[in-house]
């Protein structure tokens, strides 16, 4: 047995996800506003929930002891193309929430919805073949992974 770290984007996504974005997509709801933190340009890694978890057993199976892995599947999706589609989910206006609004708008979760968190997994595909081939982070909220939330 040896060791291995894993590293996951910050939104690991899919139907019954009860993470960031399920977070993000009740705020939404509460408050009958899809909002984004300022201009919207800040990005989050994302992956989907069966790509994350077929990286973990790859890497159980095949990385060298004490190899970095890092479960991304998108470098980056902008925070105003999350709200768009969380909009279009569950029919909510979209709109920008001003920086000095976000905590009293998002609560906990809004100084991480503000943060620009982008990650490659370029090393990892290359050391174990790894492609991430679930659906996209748009893809699920616009079929309606987190319609049941």
């Amino acid at each position: 047995m040896h060791g291995v770290s894993l590293r996951f984007a910050p939104t690991v996504h899919g139907a019954g996800d009860q993470g960031f974005i399920a977070a993000i997509a009740a705020i939404a709801r509460r408050t009958g506003v899809s909002g984004y933190p300022g201009d919207g340009t800040n990005r989050w890694a994302a992956v989907h929930r069966s790509d994350a978890a077929h990286l973990v057993a790859l890497s159980l199976e095949k990385a060298p002891a004490g190899a970095r892995v890092h479960a991304v599947a998108e470098k980056g999706v902008p925070t105003r193309e999350i709200a768009e589609a969380i909009g279009r989910t569950f029919d909510l206006p979209v709109t920008s929430i001003a920086a000095d609004d976000v905590p009293d708008h998002f609560g906990w979760i809004g100084a991480f919805f503000a943060m620009d968190l982008t990650a490659t997994s370029a090393v990892t595909q290359e050391l174990l073949g790894w492609t991430p081939a679930g659906p996209t982070l748009i893809e699920d909220l616009d079929t309606g992974a987190y319609s049941a939330h």
